[in-house]
């Protein structure tokens, strides 16, 4: 296992906590978790909540946090990917109006557990803005306040942001319109991720690291140093879902990168603003997101390489040089008083993308098998409604919870090799050349149509 973490969120905390003991060999609980990362973490500490006397263990193939909970943007979202027209095929309007609602109100749970058991996660309800530079842009972003009140979402929920209007805010050099929304917060990963561990492991749940799990059968997770029996076994694995047999094709992890500035000098804050330390992203089809930190940096991020081949990992990290170069291109084109301010870490992580890019929450009471995961990057509220998911269904309640849309869909695999590298690759190119397009004419690009099509993103 390496001994540093990628990123800048763990080395901001002097690398990650000394390793926890693996497991020494079989076991038999009343649930077994794959996976410690928020979902399996918020799982573990809701299901002990709820059942104290339940034996609860969590199995982790490197450390705690080691994958997207521990290198993400730290954005605590109200809001999901997808098609909204999926979830209504599930559960009609009212499921899919449900659904929003209930991710709203995951964001304030968070922070409900952090104050309730004292966790410092430099969380920060500031909200989220939405910002166009073009005209194509402009049209998408008033196709999304369309769409959130197709969800049940007013005014006050989502709101339209004039140029003058964002430059309140915040300077963001060529912005045309804006988006803001109050339901979204900014959260340092490591520190959410560190202290929920701590947190579960105070409430008897062992979390043995270094334990990697190759199958989950029934009742069953097969483990290196031998199986652990259990009522259920919770597959919380998200962008490393194809490492375990059987589930190749059941997500596909797809790349994400980020990069950090030092802090920012105060003459080149009080020239940005940004005082209300909201996240920050744009309406490019290849976008990038941002978070102000509590410490004063500006966090960056975008897809990068988006995809290897065979659904392949890289545990390190890395993120290409030239990855890293157009992350900063993008900060400068935004911030330019920010152009000469060094850059001092960059990484990279994946997030688990399911084929209709839906997630999902299931349990079968045959098997013992539970699963959560596909977030597709926007997972650190959604874990949170997971868990809590998870443990209504494990604990066999029937509960609002259980009956949102998200809960039992199946799931269509993914496409085989080469086809799977080939298409992925390609619609990403086709956004990229889409973005091209639009920023150069300002309509919107029939690529990026084409685009959607092939990923089923509609």
């Amino acid at each position: 296992m390496p001994t540093d973490a990628p990123g800048f969120w763990w080395r901001s905390l002097g690398g990650p906590p000394p390793p926890r003991e693996p497991l020494r060999g079989p076991a038999e609980v009343d649930v077994a978790i794959v996976g410690a990362g928020y979902t399996g973490l918020w799982t573990a500490y809701y299901l002990k909540h709820a059942q104290p006397s339940l034996r609860v263990a969590v199995l982790e193939r490197e450390r705690a946090g080691f994958g997207a909970s521990g290198r993400n943007g730290g954005w605590v979202s109200g809001f999901f990917s997808g098609p909204a027209s999926v979830y209504e095929r599930s559960g009609g309007r009212a499921g899919l109006v449900a659904l929003q609602r209930q991710m709203l109100d995951s964001v304030d749970e968070v922070a409900r557990v952090l104050a309730g058991h004292g966790i410092s996660a430099d969380y920060h309800k500031g909200g989220q803005l939405s910002v166009a530079f073009n005209d194509a842009q402009a049209a998408r972003l008033a196709a999304w306040i369309a769409s959130a009140r197709e969800r049940g979402l007013g005014e006050q929920d989502v709101e339209h942001v004039t140029a003058g209007q964002l430059r309140e805010r915040v300077h963001v050099s060529g912005a045309r319109a804006g988006a803001y929304s109050p339901h979204v917060a900014r959260v340092h990963p490591a520190k959410l991720l560190a202290g929920l561990a701590g947190l579960v492991e105070r409430l008897g749940v062992p979390i043995y690291e270094s334990t990697p799990v190759r199958e989950i059968r029934a009742h069953e997770a097969v483990a290196r140093a031998g199986s652990v029996h259990a009522r259920w076994v919770v597959c919380a694995t998200e962008g490393y879902t194809p490492s375990l047999r059987g589930r190749r094709r059941a997500l596909v992890p797809l790349n994400s990168s980020m990069i950090t500035t030092a802090p920012l000098p105060e003459d080149v804050w009080e020239r940005i603003g940004w005082r209300g330390e909201e996240v920050m992203s744009d309406q490019a089809h290849a976008y990038v997101y941002l978070q102000r930190t509590a410490d004063g940096r500006i966090a960056i991020g975008g897809r990068g390489v988006p995809y290897r081949f065979a659904s392949r990992t890289d545990a390190a990290g890395e993120t290409a040089p030239a990855t890293a170069a157009a992350l900063r291109r993008r900060l400068a084109q935004m911030f330019p008083c920010a152009r000469d301010v060094p850059i001092e870490d960059a990484w990279s992580g994946v997030l688990g993308v399911p084929r209709d890019w839906c997630p999902t929450v299931a349990a079968d009471r045959s098997s013992g098998i539970a699963w959560a995961g596909g977030y597709v990057g926007q997972g650190v509220a959604a874990a949170n409604l997971a868990g809590r998911t998870l443990r209504d269904l494990l604990l066999e309640r029937e509960t609002p919870l259980t009956a949102l849309p998200w809960v039992g869909r199946k799931l269509r695999r993914w496409e085989p090799e080469p086809l799977r590298w080939a298409a992925i690759r390609g619609v990403y190119a086709l956004y990229r050349m889409a973005d091209r397009h639009e920023q150069r004419s300002g309509t919107p690009s029939r690529l990026a149509r084409l685009a959607d099509a092939i990923a089923r993103r509609r």
